[in-house]
């Protein structure tokens, strides 16, 4: 009787702090953390539903908040897409970087970079075909333009000197002659094939009808191995 007085007994401000604090154990986020931790859903999201299961609503659920945040931090679905997209081009410009480090400029190099951008594809594919999808994003997003630099000129750097960059440019690869973007296109297009032919599957009954390869994994790495990418330097002197 008496611990059901006290309960009745309660003032207004106890219950209050009550509700507060049960408030904060069901949502744990601070205002600080919430669009890292909706990044962090984003892709949760992406990985699970693909980029089709890859919306606002979505976003929030998964991060346990008002079906509003995302919107509200990052203005759109264009917004929040751009922001995990520049996220994958870090981390590949990181992953790209890592693989070649300590090796000299040239084939072994060029090698490891290709290695690099592989390796991010096999463990981010969802996230490689977000960063692909230029209809679903906003080139002009500040952190996405400054990731999508950092990214090119690391795979850019495999094949050609370091491009100029103007005070106030704005494009992803920076100024470059014809011959650089010719060999900047061949290689792109090479290493990302591989990636996409490797997560997409489309390798597997060609590697397991070929003797001496384990799986499409080797294939792609004999790939790299065996096909050389030529700098664009080399290309010009080919050419002459």
């Amino acid at each position: 009787m008496k611990e059901a007085s006290t309960r009745r007994n309660a003032s207004p401000s106890s219950k209050a702090a009550t509700e507060t604090d049960k408030s904060s154990r069901e949502k744990p986020y601070h205002h600080g953390s919430l669009p890292h931790a909706l990044l962090a859903a984003a892709e949760l999201v992406l990985q699970r539903d693909g980029i089709r299961g890859l919306t606002l609503r979505a976003i929030a659920r998964e991060a346990g908040v008002s079906h509003t945040a995302p919107q509200h931090h990052f203005g759109d679905t264009a917004g929040v897409l751009s922001e995990l997209a520049a996220s994958g081009h870090r981390r590949l410009a990181q992953m790209m970087a890592d693989s070649a480090e300590g090796l000299p400029p040239g084939r072994a190099q060029r090698k490891a970079i290709a290695r690099g951008y592989v390796k991010f594809a096999l463990e981010h594919p969802n996230l490689l075909r977000l960063m692909s999808r230029g209809e679903m994003l906003d080139y002009t997003r500040p952190a996405l333009l400054e990731a999508r630099q950092l990214s090119a000129r690391v795979l850019a750097g495999a094949v050609t000197e370091p491009p100029e960059r103007p005070a106030g440019d704005t494009s992803a690869f920076g100024k470059i002659d014809a011959a650089q973007a010719i060999t900047m296109t061949a290689a792109w297009a090479y290493v990302h094939g591989l990636a996409s032919l490797l997560i997409d599957g489309s390798l597997k009954a060609l590697a397991g009808s070929a003797e001496g390869i384990r799986d499409a994994e080797a294939l792609v790495d004999a790939a790299i191995e065996n096909v050389q990418l030529m700098p664009a330097a080399e290309a010009s002197k080919s050419a002459a």
